[in-house]
């Protein structure tokens, strides 16, 4: 990563979560071109190996992990508690550009490292990476970049794939909610929206399975089954909201760093939008990645106001980050 590189990252200091909601935040002309772009066959091993090669990360991508962990350890971030740590570390993306359907490479499903460009979804989950990283391991890492690498990648691939493991495109985590319970199933984080004040919600989560057409993915036989599976495995399960009216009075109980996700008023859809929550001013707020700026950034008005001004969005879902080592989470 060169100088300069480094530089605008510290002084800047998913995928939009499904193709329907992208639409509608944008015009329809604009996703089209997108899907269009995302389905070209290149037919050439060059452009393959490129991709490839971009996909697992580039020098800039590794430059911003390395510059943030070091800096990390420099200021003993991993003495905080996680979520402290977290949101820390996600200030120093502010600025960073926010760039919709970067884990949509071409080929079969792998793992994605872009820490250069951002979506609601790879921001929290890239930020849970790096906590987790500084409160695992020590700066002597820092000293052998194959490992750093390798430690990396597993740390992103147990965060973003059900039960920790890439076994293809079904195996992504989706949906948020599941997001929320499968890396609560495994202690990484806890689903406090429960008893925050949150509400039962049972309705159906369905909307891949029934907007295939919406996902290049889908169109390879039996995906779409896979991914209906899923989705009944997820309605299956308890979830819990806090409604848009009673997020301030939950407000006093949502710390530093807790994972935010706000519910959607789409049918068969349960997550419009994800960031970090941000104490500050007697108030949280939320920093996150939204289309709307084109950048990682803090939100003007207080989280609870922000979810009111939207449409399409009616509650949020907090999950606090779990201490590496943490037993149960929400087993």
């Amino acid at each position: 990563m060169s100088a300069n590189a480094v530089a605008r990252h510290r002084s800047a200091s998913r995928h939009v979560i499904h193709a329907y909601y992208r639409r509608l935040a944008r015009p329809v002309a604009a996703i089209a071109a997108l899907l269009a772009l995302a389905s070209c066959d290149s037919g050439s091993s060059v452009e393959e190996a490129r991709l490839l090669a971009l996909s697992e990360g580039t020098a800039e991508d590794w430059g911003i992990v390395r510059s943030t962990l070091a800096r990390a350890w420099d200021e003993e971030l991993h003495r905080l508690p996680l979520g402290e740590t977290m949101a820390r570390i996600g200030v120093t993306f502010v600025g960073t550009a926010y760039v919709p359907q970067t884990l949509e490479v071409e080929g079969p499903e792998r793992l994605v490292v872009n820490l250069r460009e951002l979506d609601c979804v790879t921001f929290v989950e890239n930020v849970l990476a790096l906590g987790r990283f500084v409160h695992l391991h020590d700066p002597s890492l820092l000293d052998d970049e194959t490992r750093l690498r390798a430690e990396y990648r597993r740390l992103l691939t147990e965060i973003r794939y059900r039960g920790g493991e890439l076994e293809g495109y079904p195996s992504r985590l989706h949906y948020f909610s599941e997001w929320i319970a499968d890396n609560g199933a495994r202690g990484l984080v806890r689903d406090i929206s429960r008893e925050l004040g949150g509400m039962a919600d049972d309705t159906p989560i369905n909307f891949m399975s029934t907007h295939p057409d919406a996902y290049r993915q889908l169109s390879e036989p039996g995906i779409v089954d896979e991914i209906a599976r899923a989705e009944a495995r997820l309605g299956a399960r308890p979830r819990y909201f806090i409604g848009e009216a009673h997020i301030e009075d939950a407000a006093p109980g949502i710390a530093n760093g807790d994972i935010i996700a706000a519910t959607s008023t789409v049918d068969g859809l349960d997550i419009a939008h994800t960031g970090l929550a941000l104490v500050r001013d007697g108030g949280v707020f939320l920093l996150h990645a939204p289309l709307v700026g084109s950048a990682v950034q803090i939100s003007e008005v207080p989280l609870a106001e922000r979810v009111q001004r939207i449409g399409g969005q009616d509650g949020i879902m907090v999950a606090r980050p779990l201490e590496p080592g943490t037993v149960g989470g929400d087993r």
